[in-house]
């Protein structure tokens, strides 16, 4: 496996405390018939260089969107404003074929599905490999015993065989394994994972986020864990955001969420949460949906569904504000 350089970044970013990942007013609005859609509203969040930032919420909360946004993979017909500034570069302001200098190298991603992500008709190894020859200079024969090394290093038995099968010869386990060794082969400082265990039965599920930790410790890299999945988040993340209706909703340490969350919307999630101690016939769930993007509303989001929300609720939107030591929520009955 070639020699893994250092990121002077990275090193600078512990030095002096600043951020790795800056995001500031972030929005995306896509074009549909019935006019503009605001998939992502006005998110701002950083991640420090060796943390974890889980970002949770229902299917169509803004979470993949948000990422996307980073990544400059949007739908053609999208808008993005606001700044996102990574390792000291606008990522708003940079080259396309600058950005793709950074994906796969500096800033890499595991996708939600590994069978529409990988390549049908190309071996596994060289899906890997072929990272290090674009981005690394490699000759193919190197890039090829590199990878090698990379399948052995996200604990794929027989590496070298397994590197020569195609991806509907493995397990959906081992195929998201692929897609790790892929994010990681160039050693980025963040790592942006969406919903990496999806699909996967719970030992798997267990498996890989021991090794996406085990390697986070090892490499000092950044991740963006991307999930529905709180249980999955609560081993994961330093810090969790959770989303709704294309905003944060609120923000705080893992611990202090988890002990004490503040939004309803965030209670009701965690009461959804498995509890082998207590035996239920029915788990909980948070009643409706989340609201149809597309329509115009006034008030607060998550007001049809809550259980405590009042006259000004449905009447203002209101704003992320701090209710306790680095803990934020977006609700008029979170008390400070």
């Amino acid at each position: 496996m070639p020699a893994v350089a250092t990121h002077s970044n990275e090193a600078s970013a512990r030095a002096t405390g600043h951020p790795l990942l800056s995001v500031d007013n972030l929005s995306v609005t896509l074009s549909s018939p019935r006019g503009p859609v605001q998939a992502v509203l006005d998110v701002s969040y950083r991640i420090q260089a060796g943390r974890t930032l889980g970002v949770v919420g229902e299917s169509g909360c803004g979470k993949t969107m948000t990422a996307l946004a980073l990544l400059g993979q949007l739908p053609a017909t999208a808008e993005r404003s606001g700044s996102i500034v990574f390792e000291g570069r606008d990522l708003s302001r940079i080259s396309a074929e600058a950005m793709r200098g950074l994906l796969g190298d500096r800033l890499a991603m595991i996708y939600q599905e590994p069978m529409t992500s990988l390549n049908p008709v190309m071996p596994v190894g060289d899906q890997v490999a072929e990272v290090l020859v674009i981005h690394r200079g490699l000759t193919w024969p190197q890039a090829r015993e590199a990878a090698v090394g990379l399948l052995a290093e996200v604990r794929i038995p027989a590496p070298r065989e397994r590197g020569r099968s195609y991806p509907h010869e493995l397990s959906g386990g081992m195929r998201q394994r692929v897609m790790i060794a892929t994010a990681l082969a160039c050693r980025p400082t963040l790592l942006i994972a969406d919903e990496p265990t999806t699909a996967l039965d719970v030992t798997i599920q267990a498996q890989l986020l021991e090794l996406m930790l085990e390697l986070q410790e090892r490499l000092g890299m950044a991740i963006q864990f991307i999930s529905h999945n709180l249980a999955a988040v609560s081993e994961m993340a330093d810090e969790i955001m959770v989303m709704y209706a294309g905003r944060i909703v609120e923000r705080a340490d893992a611990a202090a969420l988890f002990a004490a969350p503040r939004h309803p919307y965030t209670v009701g999630l965690i009461g959804t949460i498995p509890d082998l101690a207590r035996r239920r016939t029915r788990l909980p769930m948070i009643p409706g949906v989340v609201p149809n993007p597309a329509r115009e509303r006034q008030g607060c989001a998550f007001a049809d569904r809550c259980p405590i929300a009042g006259p000004e609720c449905r009447e203002h939107e209101p704003e992320l504000r701090p209710v306790a030591t680095r803990h934020e929520a977006a609700c008029f009955k979170a008390v400070v």
